[in-house]
């Protein structure tokens, strides 16, 4: 965001918005505009990821220009799930007392040859399995943290609430292929 305040996809919900413990807030759509758990915002995003990856097995096989980038499904399951374990560790790092271990990982500057392999419906298959079990491992541990641990995170960073509200744009690459269908 270009006046810094983090806020869920389509939802202009700043951070200080979303409820102070996991599961206050009913489960809605992050994109209805209404303030939602931070696992739930995490979840959500997955769910809208997978909405969009269900189209791809359509994809022509040319990959989609957006700003300065190339993105293809692939490309785009593989971002989401690198931006989610990325900041899990730092979460998990940050829990511990440790210092965080930064990622070497190329990210989307880089558009791999596997980046650019069909879409099938096996690999719809694999993301759903992927991305449902690394949003099930967010909202477990951001269920498991209290309020002021998302609110007042140890270590140098957003604070828990807010990286989870970070990790949720991770839906950008996806949008960036669109709906297929």
């Amino acid at each position: 965001m270009s006046n810094g305040t983090k806020t869920a996809p389509g939802s202009g919900v700043p951070a200080s918005s979303l409820p102070a413990s996991p599961g206050a807030a009913p489960s809605v759509s992050v994109s209805s505009g209404v303030a939602v758990g931070p696992g739930d915002a995490v979840t959500g995003m997955v769910e809208h990821v997978l909405r969009l990856a269900a189209t791809w097995t359509r994809w022509d096989g040319r990959p989609v220009h957006v700003d300065d980038r190339v993105y293809t499904p692939h490309k785009a399951v593989r971002r989401v799930a690198d931006h989610m374990v990325d900041h899990l560790a730092e979460l998990e790092a940050r829990l511990a007392g440790r210092e965080t271990q930064p990622d070497h990982w190329h990210a989307s500057a880089t558009t791999t040859a596997a980046d650019r392999a069909p879409f099938t419906a096996e690999d719809l298959d694999e993301a759903r399995s992927r991305l449902t079990r690394l949003a099930r491992i967010w909202a477990d541990r951001l269920a498991a943290l209290t309020g002021e641990q998302l609110d007042h995170s140890p270590g140098d960073g957003w604070t828990f609430r807010e990286l989870a509200l970070h990790v949720t744009e991770s839906a950008y690459y996806a949008d960036a292929v669109g709906d297929l269908s």
